[in-house]
């Protein structure tokens, strides 16, 4: 099987849709011989921050001298991005192998009359035989969606559980309140294991507390009181975090600094467990871990960033983040969103006062139209262009934003590594 054929196989299970539960994970594994039983974890939950988060602490653990597994979803530019082992993305020649290995194991669970494994569950499988067959010491794990019934959530207790910021998305599937939502994410909550969460409000903590009561688990909250930034800049941000002085990250946005103070966090619980992580291993882990597509800073001059901003609480995390960069300054953004998204609370945060909106349609069947996203953005922008490509887009903001200007272009991620790879 070459690279593209696999490509081909996996984007056809497209149509088997997302069947949350683990029952269909559990038959493949089984079937592969388990390879997720023979691996440690550090793994990952929360609505956003989760991948900045087990970049940080991938990094920490490199530094440290583990090998380290890291998957996480979705991908920017290519689905090999999602499996890495020490930075380094998995080879095409091995996907395709894993893939060929993984369809001949489907083949069997049909003809015993089981179910077709989604996109999700094939990838979630090969990354556990990817990180196994590569000997990795740890493993981080980033949820899919949701934690309870999510394809990653098969594994055993891990070293570690972490929970980073709940707010609202995905309510089709994992409920309409912040408390249904948070006890989806809490579901990754194991009997007697360890959990390390981000300072959310009230309502969700409460839920957080009842899961680790219930478990027999420990919980470590991350307290941000300890957090004071020293500066902050477009190269990055330095800030002190309990006893660690002038801690020194490349990620934009105070979001970003609250992100890694829970990595910090997590170091230090593993150190108590056993893992040797130093001091020096948390700055330079910190230093050294980079997140493509999160407030990136692309070309300068107008300045052009890029982020993955998909949910209203991503949404006022960028807002905010771009208020401290660009003070002042009325910006131009470039957006596409899916349809099944709260588009309507993330113009209503971030477009009143910019300076100009291009819409775009990201490839995907679930997208809004840009000529629909322009319809609703009408009550907050007044200078709005409908894009036909995101080429398009790129050009245009390029050409009528003045030097000294910023251009941000977010919303969904299906649609960011495509200005990506126009700009890099």
């Amino acid at each position: 099987m070459t690279y593209e054929e696999a490509l081909e196989f996996i984007c056809n299970t497209q149509k088997f849709g997302m069947k949350p539960g683990l029952h269909t994970i559990s038959e493949l594994l089984e079937r592969m011989d388990n390879p997720q039983k023979k691996l440690r974890y550090i793994h990952i939950a929360g609505t956003n921050g989760k991948g900045s988060t087990a970049a940080f602490i991938s990094s920490i653990l490199m530094e440290s001298g583990y090998k380290t597994g890291i998957f996480t979803s979705p991908h920017i530019q290519r689905v090999t991005e999602r499996i890495k082992v020490n930075n380094a993305e998995i080879e095409q020649s091995r996907f395709a192998g894993l893939t060929e290995l993984i369809q001949s194991k489907i083949k069997i669970m049909l003809e015993h009359g089981g179910c077709h494994p989604t996109e999700f569950e094939i990838l979630t499988a090969m990354a556990f035989q990817y990180f196994y067959e590569q000997g990795c010491n740890v493993v981080v794990l980033e949820v899919g969606l949701g934690g309870r019934l999510d394809s990653t959530n098969v594994i055993d207790t891990p070293d570690l559980g972490v929970i980073t910021a709940v707010s609202y998305d995905h309510m089709n599937i994992l409920g309409n309140t912040i408390q249904e939502i948070a006890a989806e994410k809490a579901g990754i909550i194991k009997r007697g294991g360890d959990i390390v969460a981000y300072s959310n409000p009230p309502s969700v903590t409460a839920i957080i507390e009842k899961a680790c009561r219930e478990k027999g688990a420990k919980l470590h909250r991350t307290d941000f009181s300890g957090i004071k930034i020293i500066e902050q800049n477009m190269e990055g941000q330095t800030f002190s975090y309990k006893q660690y002085t002038a801690l020194k990250i490349s990620l934009l946005g105070e979001h970003q600094v609250k992100n890694a103070a829970v990595a910090v966090h997590v170091a230090e619980v593993l150190k108590n467990k056993g893992y040797n992580i130093t001091e020096k291993a948390i700055r330079n882990g910190l230093l050294k871990a980079r997140w493509p597509g999160r407030l990136e800073v692309l070309s300068k001059n107008p300045f052009f960033l890029i982020d993955g901003a998909h949910n209203a609480g991503g949404v006022a995390a960028l807002k905010k983040s771009l208020d401290s960069l660009f003070p002042g300054q009325a910006l131009t953004f470039i957006m596409g969103v899916l349809g099944d998204k709260d588009y309507q609370s993330m113009l209503a945060e971030i477009l009143p006062g910019c300076a100009k909106l291009f819409t775009v349609t990201p490839n995907s069947g679930r997208a809004l139209s840009a000529a629909d996203l322009a319809k609703a953005a009408k009550e907050y922008c007044k200078n709005i262009q409908i894009c036909d490509t995101v080429g398009t887009a790129v050009k245009k903001s390029l050409v009528e934003t003045p030097k000294g200007g910023a251009i941000c272009a977010f919303g969904s991620l299906f649609y960011i590594g495509e200005v990506r790879s126009i700009l890099k």
